[in-house]
């Protein structure tokens, strides 16, 4: 009967054990897309290796930084058989482009360069016959995929940067389920996912929307609010965080309407959408940019998955805040 005893106690404690083991928080961090990221776990297991590979499979998949990635050796129309991961970022794409009515749109991509917001930057030589020229070449609608691979005009080039950070989030963080883990958070500049709670605090994760600033400060401590977030992914785009000012003084945003050709002139400045994935958030917060704040609004009204925070300016230049869909307060 003692043995027993001594026997349960052992149990008990090997058990107790293997629960403060299995609920050790390890954080992982480094250098990725041209930003950084960041990985919270209940594990105690160092998957640097596992993410740099994964890193390296998507760059090189859809980097158009890298001369010799798919996506870039597609866009000097080289033929080219995409994987799996390039596969389900232009599916995406092209749901929420139908979906917003061309508001994202991928094949952007050489009004982007044109702009000087992309890797081939030529903005001395832009004009307005130069835009309305490369316009002909933009359009999601006449891309396709026949045998794996890719069949577009000449002239289309293919910029997944505004859904492959947000894409990039979600493939770590598939990685951790796939190891079962319970509670994580994953986050690559500033787009997030985030699954059961923070053990530490013993409750939801919390992430921050930061004040919008042009004065070149980044202070990412300096939040208009702090989110809650549990089993869902939250993206952020704003022109706060990436513009030029022309020789006139003028603030020009990197995000292109994929109407007109010509950078995002809505009074939005950052736009928050919280998603089941984050490359849902990442595409939906680019388009809702353009589409600006009456037509988002019009559009949630159809879509309740979507939650949506949105800073603007005013007709007096100050910042308002406007939450939609349920976006936690």
């Amino acid at each position: 009967m003692k043995n027993a005893t001594i026997l349960v106690i052992i149990i008990m404690l090997f058990m107790s054990c293997q629960e403060d083991k299995k609920q050790e928080m390890t954080t992982l961090s480094g250098p990725v897309f041209g930003t950084g990221y960041k990985a919270i776990y209940n594990s105690n297991e160092d998957y640097t290796a596992q993410f740099d590979s994964l890193f390296t499979v998507i760059n090189n998949s859809m980097s158009t930084y890298i001369p010799d990635s798919d996506i870039s050796r597609v866009n000097k129309n080289k033929d080219v058989v995409i994987d799996e991961h390039f596969e389900k970022v232009l599916a995406a794409s092209k749901t929420i482009y139908r979906r917003t009515e061309g508001a994202f749109d991928p094949t952007i991509g050489a009004v982007v360069n044109a702009w000087d917001f992309g890797p081939e930057g030529d903005i001395e030589n832009l004009d307005s016959l130069k835009i309305k020229s490369l316009m002909t070449a933009v359009g999601l609608n006449k891309l396709g995929i026949v045998n794996g691979k890719i069949k577009k005009s000449e002239a289309t080039r293919i910029d997944f940067n505004a859904i492959a950070k947000g894409y990039g989030v979600d493939v770590i963080a598939d990685f951790l389920e796939a190891k079962h883990i319970d509670h994580y958070l994953v986050e690559i500049g500033g787009e997030i996912r985030a699954k059961g709670l923070n053990i530490k605090k013993e409750k939801p994760w919390t992430v921050g929307v930061t004040r919008p600033r042009f004065d070149g400060i980044n202070d990412a401590t300096d939040y208009v609010k702090a989110v809650p977030l549990s089993d869902e992914a939250m993206a952020t785009s704003g022109t706060y965080r990436k513009f030029k000012i022309d020789e006139n003084g003028n603030r020009y945003s990197h995000i292109i309407d994929t109407k007109t050709g010509y950078p995002s002139k809505t009074n939005l400045l950052s736009i928050s959408v919280i998603a089941p994935d984050c490359m849902t958030a990442d595409a939906y917060a680019t388009a809702f940019k353009t589409m600006g704040i009456e037509k988002t609004k019009t559009f949630l009204e159809s879509h309740p998955e979507l939650k949506v925070f949105l800073i603007f300016e005013n007709i007096d230049k100050e910042l308002e805040t406007l939450s939609l869909n349920g976006f936690p307060e």
